[in-house]
């Protein structure tokens, strides 16, 4: 049965424009709505990404089994759940379990489509269309907050429409069919296949840096006196989806170990430059490079991946994996606030660059060759 890739890319986006859309409402939504400060409002924002994390294996464990349609379906009304939850919840703890409503919304939405789509793809093609797919993701995270903006006071009912959309885009096509039993879940190398951790520690010390620069790009141009902060992220989310775009056929072509070392590399030496920057250029030019930089990082790491479980059980390598993202991402905001804090927002900066360095460490040492049959 042919795999409806560009239905199931319009669902993702939808779930991500609202998952993105989100994000940049909490920040204000959550004081002025219940009187919280900065704490709380991180707490929010970190709610999902934690579900998130904890969410995927278990969404991809079901998709490898053949359930990627109910999955994917639920993803959108959990997610569609979570906004009506935050629209309507009466105190801060009620927002905080819809946040992790939607967090697994997202988790199952993402983590069942892709094994679907990849189980239409000649291997030699994986890596591209992994970062092609990607894109419906990292398309929905870049543009929700702008979305987010241009609805105002709308911007929960948009979440939950746009999580909906989500649901019914999936609902409208064929079912598949059940591939396998749901095997049990024995033990942790069940939810955990041997040859995971290496990618996953690859792109969790790559999502460092990108949570680094998300939540304190902005920052440390205001507190150096740069300028260009209201365009920053603009820039990066820019260079990110062309470069994502454009060279993800390289993953294919060169493998994923090299394509990961030479970008993180670059990004190592964008995250240097956005510590040391004084003025408006050279801090744009390391911006850009901060995209370029980390832009190609997870479809190198599905390319390994899947390479070291030998295109066994994909779904649930690529949600473990996966989920190291979201850790990294959960990570750099509380450790690079606290650097910052103590020691300045170029040393948290510096501290970035030093996880980039370990990934391209970790790289460097991974075997080429796949190590494990499971």
């Amino acid at each position: 049965m042919t795999v409806p890739v560009r239905r199931l890319w319009a669902a993702v986006l939808c779930g991500y424009l609202a998952f993105g859309a989100a994000l940049q409402a909490l920040p204000s939504y959550v004081p002025e709505k219940f009187g919280g400060g900065a704490l709380a409002s991180g707490t929010a924002v970190g709610m999902a990404f934690l579900a998130t994390a904890c969410g995927r294996p278990f969404a991809g464990w079901l998709a490898d089994a053949g359930w990627s349609r109910p999955v994917v379906v639920a993803g959108g009304l959990l997610a569609a759940l979570g906004g009506l939850g935050q629209l309507l919840a009466p105190n801060l703890g009620v927002l905080l379990l819809a946040r992790l409503v939607m967090g697994a919304g997202e988790a199952a939405l993402f983590s069942a489509a892709l094994p679907w789509v990849l189980a239409g793809t000649r291997m030699a093609q994986r890596g591209r269309l992994a970062g092609w797919f990607g894109l419906s993701m990292w398309g929905g995270l870049a543009a929700g907050p702008l979305l987010g903006t241009l609805v105002g006071d709308w911007v929960w009912w948009a979440v939950v429409a746009l999580s909906a959309t989500s649901a019914v885009l999936v609902l409208t096509t064929r079912d598949p069919g059940r591939g396998e039993h749901l095997a049990r879940i024995r033990g942790i190398r069940d939810l955990v296949p041997q040859g995971v951790p290496l990618p996953g520690a690859i792109i969790g010390l790559a999502a460092y840096c990108y949570g680094t620069v998300a939540a304190l790009l902005v920052l440390r141009l205001r507190a150096g006196g740069i300028g260009v902060d209201d365009v920053a992220l603009a820039v990066f989310a820019a260079t990110f989806l062309v470069v994502r775009f454009a060279g993800s056929p390289l993953v294919d072509r060169y493998g994923g170990r090299v394509v990961a070392a030479s970008t993180v590399a670059v990004e190592i030496v964008a995250l240097v430059g956005i510590a040391q920057a004084n003025g408006p250029v050279g801090a744009t030019i390391s911006i850009a490079l901060a995209g370029l930089g980390l832009a190609l990082v997870y479809p190198a790491c599905v390319s390994m991946t899947l390479d070291r479980v030998r295109g066994l059980r994909p779904g649930v390598s690529m949600g473990v994996m996966t989920s190291f993202w979201d850790l990294g991402v959960m990570a750099a905001g509380p450790l690079g606030g606290f650097v910052a804090e103590q020691a300045g927002f170029r040393a948290a900066f510096l501290v970035a660059a030093g996880a980039g360095l370990a990934c391209v460490v970790v790289l460097l040492r991974m075997p080429r060759r796949a190590v494990s049959p499971r």
